[in-house]
């Protein structure tokens, strides 16, 4: 029986956001190249399957683009350029392209590269061979105007999510906390089933149940040389079937010799998952450990949280 506290803990954790994802490559909406200040040459530009970009050019202009006849549309004109990049190409995927203006004794090139992207791509990219005129510059002030007021606007709308979403209320809000409470329960018998053999070992495991997740609460002893990081987390049940929505964290990096939580929690409906599952758990560098036979309260026991401090209605 675990006392009140640790269930009102467990309310942070289920609240808390998931490990931070590392930012993607900025693919902003427009670019624009004036080549007489500065060379384009081997510029990025965001593209993605299904989505279009063109370029718009000063002048007339004679186009290469590499690998040509895999594009879903490649549609040229004297001073624009219509492209849908091709179908199968991958994220991270580069293709050249190469422009040549008609104009000027220079004949001056440019070099871009198109990178593939999921979902995101660049919808214009303006390349000026002269230098560009007033309009162009009072344009783009005024679409950096509408961005910072749009960011202001979001800035707004965030503050006041975070302020509704704080403490007991934003629990309430979010529909975590149903009628019978997060339930717990500490699950001595699994340290005898632990599988590890990178010096990690399991002091403690406390599983927990809300309205529409479940979570757990590990103790790992670090018997190592190195501090210990988790850096993936999986649950899987007896029929191999994996739990979805998985997150994890950890206060910090388990110092050699040390013993400190980490934190899984993955989303479950009432009844999921059915049975046992196995969490595994592992590091950057390869260390691991698993830890077959896990079961999570369930929603339907009747009275569970009242004995673990959450009152029922």
């Amino acid at each position: 029986m675990l006392p009140a506290s640790a269930s009102v803990l467990v309310l942070v954790l289920l609240q808390a956001p998931a490990e931070p994802v590392p930012p993607a490559t900025d693919c902003t909406d427009m670019q624009r190249h004036d080549l007489s200040r500065a060379p384009a040459a081997d510029v990025e530009v965001c593209v993605s399957p299904g989505l279009s970009t063109n370029f718009h050019f000063d002048a007339p202009v004679a186009v290469d683009v590499q690998d040509d006849v895999r594009f879903e549309e490649l549609l040229r004109a004297r001073q624009l350029l219509t492209l849908m990049p091709p179908p199968d190409m991958t994220p991270g995927e580069r293709i050249r392209l190469t422009v040549r203006f008609e104009e000027g004794p220079a004949r001056q090139r440019a070099t871009f590269l198109l990178v593939g992207h999921r979902g995101r791509a660049t919808r214009q990219v303006e390349v000026y061979h002269d230098r560009r005129t007033r309009e162009s510059f009072l344009q783009e002030i005024d679409q950096e105007r509408a961005k910072s007021q749009q960011l202001r606007e979001q800035v707004q709308q965030l503050r006041a999510l975070l302020n509704q979403s704080s403490g007991l209320m934003g629990i309430l809000r979010s529909s975590v906390l149903g009628e019978k409470g997060i339930l717990a329960r500490e699950s001595i018998r699994l340290l005898d089933e632990q599988h590890s053999d990178d010096a990690l070992f399991l002091n403690r495991v406390v599983t927990y149940r809300s309205n529409n997740s479940v979570a757990l609460e590990v103790w790992l002893k670090n018997s190592g040389v190195e501090p210990w990081s988790v850096a993936g987390a999986s649950l899987v049940n007896t029929t191999g079937e994996r739990l979805e929505g998985v997150r994890f964290g950890q206060v910090g990096p388990i110092p050699p010799g040390e013993t400190m939580r980490v934190f899984v929690e993955a989303d479950a409906a009432s009844g999921v998952p059915r049975g046992e599952v196995t969490l595994r758990l592992w590091s950057e560098d390869g260390r691991s450990i698993t830890l077959p036979k896990v079961t999570f309260p369930r929603l339907e026991d009747s009275g569970e949280a009242g004995r673990h401090g959450l009152p029922t209605r």
